[in-house]
C-alpha cells in the first residue's frame, strides 16, 4: 500500500490513508497521505474505505488483500452498493483464482453473475476502462431465482 501511496503522490494524486489507532501505534501509517484518518477498528477502516471508494481494485498481496476484496465483492453481491470490484492480475498473480471462481461458479456455488461481478484484467487501463463502464446489478444476485 505505501508502494501505491507513493507512487500516486509523486504525480500529484491525492492519497486518503484510513488507518486503525493500533497500527499507527506501531508507526506503519503513511505520513506523506495529505489526509490521514485515524479509525478504531479495522471494520471501521473498511466501512470508511467503501464509502469513500467509487471501485475497488486488489493488486497483487496478501491475506488482508483477500480479505478486504471478498468483503466488498459480497457487499455488492448482497446489493450494499453497485460499484467495481476488480482484480489487476499482474504477471498473472490472479490467474489462479479466476480459474478457480469459475469452477466454483460451475459446481453452483456461485449465482449466475455474480463471478461476473468481480473484473480480472491484467492491463490496468482496460480494467481501468471496464470498471468506469461497470453497471452493477439492479437486483441483488442472491434475490435472483436460483437457475435450475
Amino acid at each position: 500500500m505505501g508502494a501505491v501511496a507513493d507512487a500516486a503522490l509523486s504525480e500529484g494524486g491525492e492519497v486518503i490513508g484510513i488507518i486503525p489507532r493500533n497500527l499507527v501505534k506501531l508507526e506503519v501509517a503513511h505520513r506523506g497521505a495529505v489526509d490521514l484518518r485515524i479509525v478504531e477498528s479495522m471494520h471501521e477502516r473498511k466501512a470508511l474505505m467503501a464509502e469513500l471508494s467509487d471501485g475497488f481494485i486488489a493488486l497483487p498481496g496478501g491475506v488482508g488483500t483477500f480479505e478486504e476484496l471478498f468483503e466488498v465483492w459480497t457487499w455488492a453481491h448482497l446489493g450494499l452498493h453497485r460499484k467495481p470490484c476488480a482484480l489487476l492480475d499482474v504477471d498473472g498473480f490472479y490467474s489462479g483464482l479466476g480459474t478457480f471462481l469459475d469452477h466454483v461458479q460451475q459446481e453452483g456455488f456461485l449465482r449466475p453473475g455474480v463471478r461476473d461481478m468481480l473484473l480480472i484484467d491484467d492491463d490496468a487501463t482496460r480494467l481501468l476502462q471496464a470498471m468506469q463502464q461497470y453497471r452493477g446489478p439492479d437486483m441483488p444476485a442472491w434475490m435472483t431465482r436460483a437457475q435450475t
